[in-house]
């Protein structure tokens, strides 16, 4: 390997331990963009991926209360729950609608700028200034960076995810496998090099045990093979150097 895997925490602007957290915090940190020529109606409201179930989020979080180890202190709040609106997103919306004449760099060189282009029926001509996914591929790493410096020059705005200022250990650190891969670990147990095993087991045996789970899922992860094998590089270069020492 040419690379190392470096690991940090995704800290939230507030550590919640009551679940679910009340409306008015979570617009603090969740936002919904709907595009398009009308308000989203009821219909449309259906087809979003984050509307909130009220019984289903009860029995998930119940679920993990009683299961999960990193889950076992929090306090469930029916009262927040009942709040959640069911058939629409759980955060406030805004809608805005903007009626602006076509700009310039859109429109056609034989186009006049006062003129507006539209149809009664057949497809609705529309602008999109972006990368598209062939281009990503078509593409080398310096014109994507030009074309991203061209975007942040140009007034474009990008959103961004912190993490936190430390890198997490992978020494002595029995809950970090469960925290990368919680589909993995369910339970949030099960991570490497746990104080109360029944028997002494080494990282790398406890890997390989892993590997050979009954139904593939550790090999067939995207990426636990690959970092659980970096990690071991870590190690056993950093043991060769302090003996070498």
């Amino acid at each position: 390997m040419n690379a190392n895997t470096i690991l940090f925490a995704n800290p939230i602007p507030k550590v919640y331990r009551t679940l679910p957290p009340p409306r008015s915090e979570l617009v603090e940190v969740l936002a919904f963009i709907y595009t398009g020529p009308v308000q989203p109606t009821d219909e449309e409201f259906k087809k979003t991926p984050l509307l909130v179930g009220h019984n289903r989020v009860a029995n998930a979080l119940e679920w993990l209360k009683l299961n999960h180890i990193d889950y076992h202190d929090i306090d469930i709040s029916y009262d927040n729950l009942k709040s959640y609106p069911q058939n629409q997103p759980p955060v406030v919306m805004s809608y805005n609608p903007q009626f602006k004449p076509k700009e310039g760099i859109a429109k056609s060189v034989h186009g006049s700028l006062d003129e507006e282009e539209g149809t009664a029926s057949g497809p609705c001509p529309l602008v999109v200034h972006g990368v598209t996914g062939e281009q990503l591929h078509m593409k080398s790493i310096k014109s994507l960076k030009a074309l991203a410096v061209k975007h942040l020059t140009s007034g474009g705005q990008v959103m961004a995810m912190g993490h936190a200022e430390n890198l997490e250990s992978i020494y002595n650190n029995p809950q970090l496998y469960p925290q990368i891969f919680p589909w993995l670990f369910p339970y949030g147990l099960g991570g490497i090099a746990q104080p109360n095993y029944y028997t002494k087991i080494s990282e790398l045996a406890h890997k390989q045990h892993l590997l050979m789970y009954h139904d593939k899922r550790f090999q067939l992860d995207e990426y636990f093979p690959i970092i659980a094998f970096n990690h071991e590089q870590n190690k056993g270069q950093h043991y060769r150097g302090v003996l070498a020492s």
